[in-house]
């Protein structure tokens, strides 16, 4: 019953998501597991060197084709320099616009690297489809 009166703050506040940089953390020390980390990352900001033209930058130097991505504007500065372009998109819109047979790597000169090739990539859509679709 409202009766005039604010409702009262909860007693303990909502824990907040972990940041792509802690999931990156936790999933490559073993303490993440791959449907949390995946949660995680479709959720989160990736920050993405751009050059010219308008498309993710592909290193070709690798068995695979794969995209840099950063989780933070600090990660990808330290990559790409201070000058650097770039834009954000969600996690989820990598899976959905990455390119077929692409991989993409998070934090690149990161402590905690890490790459995920075309299979994987195929393996986190294919998983994001099931959670939304059933």
């Amino acid at each position: 019953m409202g009766g005039g009166y604010p409702d009262p703050a909860p007693a303990y506040p909502e824990p907040s998501p972990p940041s792509l940089a802690d999931a990156v953390r936790a999933f490559t020390t073993g303490s993440m597991s791959a449907e949390d980390f995946q949660a995680v990352f479709a959720t989160s900001k990736v920050y993405c060197p751009r050059g010219e033209n308008p498309g993710f930058l592909a290193l070709h130097d690798t068995q695979q084709p794969v995209i840099p991505m950063f989780s933070s504007l600090k990660e990808l500065r330290r990559y790409a320099g201070k000058e650097s372009k770039y834009f954000v998109i969600t996690g989820a819109e990598v899976l959905d616009l990455l390119p077929t047979g692409y991989g993409f790597v998070i934090d690149i000169d990161g402590q905690h690297r890490m790459v995920f090739d075309a299979k994987a990539v195929e393996q986190m859509v294919e998983f994001t489809m099931r959670r939304m679709y059933g």
